[in-house]
Parts: structure tokens; sequence; C-alpha cells
């Protein structure tokens, strides 16, 4: 009975025009305001904004002269060890003893640098052109550190010099010590193959290694020096490791690219 009165009640009355009318809730305002402020902010940044980018690339510690692989001058059997692994040699240095057929002859080094792979032990026959050891070329106990990069692919060309870099160095734990600083300081030309690589480095395994991807361009990253660290050089952390860091230890390089416009890649 009560609906039906209320059903009559609204047929006499179909139009309440003398009630108003709610467009929108006070929440609803609210949701509104807060869409229209976000999409503005997003607007804004789109245009004023940059979004960096960082490239990866495995890499090495070595000095800015490379090595150079000794090859031995006779064929013989080795008779004495004159020199150490990490040792620094003077041009002409001596390093083995081998015995041939018209005596006792000595390989010597053939420019300065420190040895980092000596190849050949006592009692070891060589044979005449055999690769006996690594020497890695160095302007003095001064030298400082670099680092090479290997970008594989195509990535080469989107790194500029004086980028920023951040090297993840394997004998250094980088969540107590944190990241090696430098700077990029030339990029490649071109793309090196395996053999350019194995010449550069003295090292035929690290040839293999950097190219496997493909030939791949080699970016030199200048470290940051610092006064205040053990190792010379600057890190993410405030003092760095404890120690030094030697050349040939792998690293892993965070190359941070270019700042681009977000408008740039959203609309190409």
């Amino acid at each position: 009975m009560q609906f039906r009165q209320q059903a009559l009640s609204k047929l006499q009355s179909p139009e309440e025009l003398d009630l108003p009318v709610r467009f929108a809730r006070p929440q609803g305002r609210l949701v509104l305001a807060v869409t229209v402020a976000v999409m503005a902010a997003a607007c804004f940044w789109a245009v004023t904004g940059s979004v960096s980018s960082t490239l990866s690339a495995p890499g090495i510690l070595t000095h800015a002269q490379g090595s150079y692989v000794l090859q031995s001058p006779v064929a013989g059997q080795v008779t004495g060890v004159l020199a150490k692994e990490g040792e620094a040699l003077a041009a002409g240095a001596p390093l083995l003893k081998v015995r041939t057929e018209r005596g006792d002859r000595v390989v010597r080094a053939i420019a300065a640098g420190r040895l980092t792979t000596l190849r050949a032990a006592i009692g070891a026959v060589v044979a005449l052109g055999a690769d006996v050891a690594s020497v890695e070329r160095t302007g003095g106990a001064d030298d400082p550190l670099m680092a090479m990069l290997y970008v594989p692919g195509g990535g080469g060309a989107s790194v500029r010099v004086g980028a920023p870099v951040d090297l993840t160095v394997q004998s250094v734990p980088s969540e107590r010590y944190g990241v090696l600083r430098g700077r990029v300081a030339a990029v490649g030309r071109s793309a090196q193959t395996r053999e350019r690589i194995a010449a550069f480095l003295g090292d035929a395994q690290l040839g293999e290694q950097f190219s496997r991807q493909g030939r791949p361009v080699a970016v030199l990253v200048e470290l940051d020096r610092s006064a205040a660290t053990k190792s010379g050089y600057r890190w993410s952390s405030a003092q760095g490791p404890p120690y030094a860091v030697d050349s040939m230890t792998p690293a892993t390089g965070s190359v941070h690219l270019a700042d681009q416009r977000p408008l740039d890649w959203l609309l190409p």
C-alpha cells in the first residue's frame, strides 16, 4: 500500500524542479583535481625533463700503451728463469736462459714494462718464435692505470668522450667498497678483431673473450685520481678498498650515455 501511494505521488509530480541538482560529490572533485595536476606535471616533465641511460660493457684494467707478447729468438731448453711475474722490467732485462746447440743464450725483454705472464719454466723446450712471456708496457712506476672497455655491436656510436663511467672491479667487493669512477677518454673509430685485441692485451684468451659477441668497439676510460684512497683512485665509497688494484684485472664498466628528452623517444 505504501509503494502504491509513492507511485501515485510520483505521477502527480514527475519533475521536481524546485530541488537542487548535485553534479559531483566533493570526493569526485578531489579526484579530478589530482588527475589534472598529475597530467600537468607529466606534460611539463615531458617537455623540460630528461631520461638518463647506461651502457654496460666488459673490460680490463691496463695501461694505455698496452702489452706485447715476447717470442723466443732461439730454440732450445730453458735452464734458468731470471724474472718473476709482476716484476717491473727495463728494456733489455733478462727473462730466460736457454741452452741451444751453440751454447747458452739469454732471452731479454724488448721494451720496459711489467711481466704479466711467464709461459716457460725450467726444463721446458721452446721452439724458435714460441710465445714465452707477456709484458705490459708502462711509462714508469707512476704510470696511471686506465680501463679498456669493449662495447659489443653498434653500442660504441652512443658513447661520447667525457661521459662518466662506473667500474665494477672483479677483485674489489662492490657491496663493501663501491665502484671505481672514471670518464671516457677515447672511443675507437672501428671495430676490433680478436687478433687485434689479443695483440694489445698480450693474451689470446682475452681476445677470444671480448669478441664472443662479434667485433667490439674499444673505449678507453681514464680513472679519476684521488690522494685520499689507498689505491690512488676515486671510488663511490669514501675510502675505497684498503689495497691497490692491479693491472690486467677484469672489470665491468657502466657508461652513462647522454641524457635524452622524454618527448624525443615518446614521439619518434
